[in-house]
């Protein structure tokens, strides 16, 4: 049995070019960083949990909430495959005792903060955003985009960002949980416009200031799907 299912939905990914050092401390033993066109990424990635249930079970006031995480992109090469995978600097969700599970049980690192979003479709077009208030101070991605759907185009970068399908956390320094996330490829909205309004510094530390000033090299919002995420395993030395 899954260890969850649930759906991912209205994914707006915010994507920027980052200088691969700043990432080897959280680089789990096993992993490598994974490049695209040999320019390292990291994403902030808002979206809703719908439908949700744990070991086959939905847990009231648990089962749809919203999600905003920073991660970044790795693999693991073993002697059968290459397992793409991200790796998250920090999840954001409004309930604890989802932290609480997360973070001990998967070695993630879940912080509980007050969360909002907001979905509307209008004649041409649709807006999806997230928002998330750390202090006194709110945080919101907002993205404007077409009204209907596309598929993933293959080879894409949009598809080098969605198609990583494992998740690896770090434990120490020789030791890592592994854990496969499995969904169908999704489909795609072309995005017309954006607003990011966030603290980095605040939210993620001083390693992540710069993001402050710098502008995403871009912007994706993907439909999702129904997904499961499968029984950790871990890699050690």
């Amino acid at each position: 049995m899954s260890f969850l299912k649930a759906e991912w939905r209205k994914l707006a990914i915010i994507n920027y070019e980052v200088n691969p050092k700043i990432l080897e401390p959280y680089l789990p033993f096993g992993t490598e960083l994974d490049l695209w066109e040999g320019k390292c990424y990291v994403s902030v990635v808002g979206f809703m949990f719908l439908n949700t249930r744990v070991m086959g079970l939905k847990v009231p006031n648990h089962i749809n909430f919203e999600e905003v995480n920073l991660r970044f992109y790795v693999k693991r090469i073993t002697e059968n495959e290459i397992k793409r995978g991200v790796v998250f600097i920090k999840e954001i969700v409004p309930r604890q005792m989802i932290t609480f599970i997360a973070n001990s049980l998967y070695n993630e690192n879940y912080e509980t903060m007050k969360m909002d979003y907001l979905w509307e479709k209008k004649e041409a077009c649709r807006s999806v955003e997230y928002q998330w208030k750390k202090q006194k101070d709110w945080n919101k991605v907002k993205i404007i985009a077409s009204l209907n759907s596309v598929d993933l185009a293959s080879g894409s970068k949009t598809e080098f960002i969605t198609e990583h399908y494992w998740g690896y956390a770090k434990v120490s320094d020789k030791k890592t949980t592994e854990y496969e996330v499995t969904h169908p490829k999704w489909n795609v909205y072309e995005v017309l416009d954006y607003n990011i309004q966030i603290n980095f510094s605040e939210i993620y530390g001083e390693t992540f200031a710069f993001l402050n000033n710098q502008k995403p090299s871009s912007v994706m919002l993907a439909e999702g799907s129904e997904i499961t995420v499968e029984n950790k395993s871990i890699i050690k030395k």
